[in-house]
């Protein structure tokens, strides 16, 4: 056993001997908000082609502002580590030349920010060429860099043209249906319009070639083994802002030309080519109708000829949300990823069809992964014991490369998460998740919090939450459910909110409730709380209109009117897919209005904070606005609480702790 993995284990065993007696140390205790600035997480990762060396990327919140991540390289065997972008500099998005030697990234070099290449071990680093980007939405965007197989040469995806500030007009002329970025920051209030386009830097001639050119976008680049073809993905309807479709495309290195490789009414993403360059694999969707911000659709891993024909969906024998497709290094299997039961698991599939082989299935969250040649895999794990951190894994076995964590982990008390199924209002098996409170005392009775996950396509698990083991630590449990709609359950639960949002899922989470109430009988039926983030803000604002149950309601960049927000936020597809229609078609509308939590505020009751980020372009936060008036006009104790400078989502360190700190206070309060 290697020095690295004798100290990983010590401290795990040291941690559970300290949750096991308290009294070990008077260090120990519960986490609180500002273990906030402390976690850090592993982000990105990359194996060398020979499976030696990991670039990782760390991300961490101990500076002033948003967090932000560092890129380390590891040599596995020993554990060293060298740090990309020096002391103090900035780098993300590693990628390994062929030969390994090498790596380009994203970084700063003597104030230039752009692509970058440096030794493996950081040193020698030479600033390439300038990258741009830009505010206008590219869903589900992949690879930005990718080395030729010669490695003379690099192609990267960059914004072209000036920016176009349709505020800085008087007056302000708006055309695009998109006319809105993600999310605003300062006073660019508008889509710059700027086009994302591939381009190469040729190191032998040391000049950058613009390869493809126009009024689309084109992203997620894969080089052909042959160096002949770059493959890409690129929305190129005859009005793409309105009709969201991602198509496959091939462009030849020595002209432009440019070539389709699908041509469906359903969208495909990630395209990456076989090692033999024969296939093309991709994630893709059936449906005609998909939304550019979100999809009720899961999608299942294809392959395709490289020249567009025998399209094939390979994943589809199981039945899960697929993401992170890539090849095996001798081109037979693929792996990805799948959501499962609220966890992420990394799967092997044979290109010959059989059954897939669970590679890592730990409870848990696999998140980034990438293989090398000789078939070791490294990937970042989330565990229920603690924030995401490195691992490799062959020849059957993981062990842990990270332990970023230990020092924090030590200090505190992890509470336990336990998964249960009940029987919701229709019988439909629903899965819950229950934080558990540090101190449990069986005899007395403990508040719950029930926190609600957005989406409303996504999934909550065991992962370890930072937020749930803040409140554990206060002697509250948070109790997570997976209301129809959620992934990780097959396909039929997720379309079962088709149609019917703030219905079944809503009874969903009332029925978990009570099924808590019933198997823990330490939790107090009279100290109810509830919260949610996006989706999950707006099934609080809905289920506060339902019910009078809940003490005390944090909605977080919620939607409260249907209809405002479909005519508000940056994208106007989304309830067209969850509805069937568009708003002004088959009578919608009504049955938009019928279901917005806004159209209920004087059934309310329950005091609410709302909060919501200032420049927020996903859910506006109008939404917020709205709601709060109406909530005052009722008589309701209501706050809002607004963020400046954050989109969909707290992401300052400082506002994520006084966020959190806010809330126990307004829990409390009310408690």
């Amino acid at each position: 056993m290697s020095p690295r993995v004798c100290i990983a284990v010590l401290v795990v065993v040291v941690g559970v001997m300290v949750g096991a007696d308290r009294s070990v140390s008077a260090q120990v205790r519960p986490f609180e908000a500002a273990d906030i600035y402390r976690q850090q997480a592993v982000g990105d990762v990359q194996l060398s082609p020979d499976g030696e060396r990991v670039a990782y990327s760390v991300r961490k919140s101990d500076r002033p502002g948003r967090p932000y991540s560092e890129v380390w390289v590891m040599e596995i065997a020993s554990g060293a580590v060298s740090k990309l972008g020096g002391e103090g500099g900035f780098a993300s998005g590693p990628r390994w030349s062929p030969n390994g030697l090498e790596i380009a990234y994203f970084g700063v070099v003597e104030g230039q920010v752009g692509l970058v290449v440096a030794r493996a071990d950081g040193s020698a680093e030479k600033f390439l060429t300038p990258i741009t980007g830009t505010n206008h939405p590219l869903p589900s965007a992949g690879e930005r860099i990718a080395w030729a197989p010669d490695g003379d040469r690099i192609a990267f995806v960059s914004a072209t043209g000036e920016a176009e500030d349709a505020a800085a007009g008087d007056p302000m002329v708006i055309t695009r249906y998109l006319y809105k970025p993600t999310a605003s920051e300062g006073m660019t209030r508008f889509n710059d319009n700027r086009r994302v386009h591939i381009f190469i830097f040729d190191r032998i001639t040391n000049r950058v070639n613009q390869l493809t050119s126009g009024i689309y976008y084109e992203h997620s680049i894969d080089w052909s083994p042959q160096g002949d073809e770059i493959v890409f993905v690129s929305n190129r309807e005859p009005d793409p802002d309105r009709v969201f479709n991602y198509d496959i495309y091939a462009v030849r290195v020595a002209n432009g030309a440019i070539r389709r490789v699908t041509d469906t009414a359903s969208a495909e993403y990630q395209p990456t080519w076989s090692p033999d360059g024969r296939l093309i694999a991709y994630l893709g969707t059936r449906r005609s109708l998909t939304s550019s911000e979100t999809t009720m659709e899961d999608t299942h891993v294809w392959v395709i000829d490289a020249d567009g024909r025998n399209r094939q969906e390979l994943g589809g024998s199981i039945d899960n949300r697929q993401r992170s497709v890539r090849w095996a290094s001798d081109g037979q299997s693929l792996y990805f990823t799948v959501q499962a039961r609220g966890n992420v698991h990394l799967f092997q599939l044979p290109t010959s069809g059989g059954s897939p082989r669970m590679t890592v299935i730990d409870r848990g969250r696999v998140g980034a992964w990438s293989v090398a040649d000789n078939g070791a895999v490294a990937y970042t794990f989330a565990a229920p014991s603690g924030p995401t951190e490195l691992y490799v894994r062959h020849d059957g076995s993981s062990e842990p490369l990270t332990s970023l964590n230990a020092e924090l982990l030590a200090e505190r008390v992890t509470a336990e998460v336990e998964a249960f199924t009940f029987s919701s209002f229709d019988g439909r098996p629903i899965e819950a998740f229950l934080t558990k409170p540090v101190d449990l005392d069986s005899a007395n009775r403990h508040p719950l919090v029930v926190t609600i996950h957005g989406g409303p396509h996504g999934q909550q698990g065991a992962a370890f939450n930072l937020t749930a083991q803040v409140y554990a630590g206060l002697g509250w449990a948070t109790l997570m459910v997976n209301y129809r709609g959620s992934t990780g359950y097959g396909q039929e639960l997720t379309d079962a909110i088709f149609k019917d949002q703030n219905g079944g899922e809503a009874k969903d989470v009332m029925a978990g409730v009570d099924a808590a109430l019933d198997r823990y009988r330490w939790l107090d039926g009279d100290r109810l709380v509830i919260e949610g983030g996006s989706y999950g803000g707006q099934l609080t604002n809905w289920i506060i209109t339902q019910t009078e149950r809940f003490r005390a309601a944090i909605p977080r960049a919620s939607i409260s009117n249907l209809i405002s927000f479909n005519y508000m936020a940056y994208y106007h597809d989304y309830l067209a897919v969850e509805f069937g229609a568009y708003p002004h078609e088959n009578g919608i509308i009504d049955l938009l209005w019928e279901r917005s939590p806004i159209r209920y505020a004087h059934s309310v009751t329950t005091p609410t904070m709302l909060v919501h980020g200032e420049n927020d372009n996903d859910v506006p936060i109008a939404e917020a606005e709205q709601f709060y008036i109406a909530l005052k006009d009722v008589g309701v104790e209501a706050v809002m609480v607004r963020y400046p400078r954050e989109g969909h989502g707290i992401r300052e360190t400082a506002h994520q702790v006084d966020l959190l700190e806010r809330s126990i206070a307004w829990y409390k309060r009310h408690f």
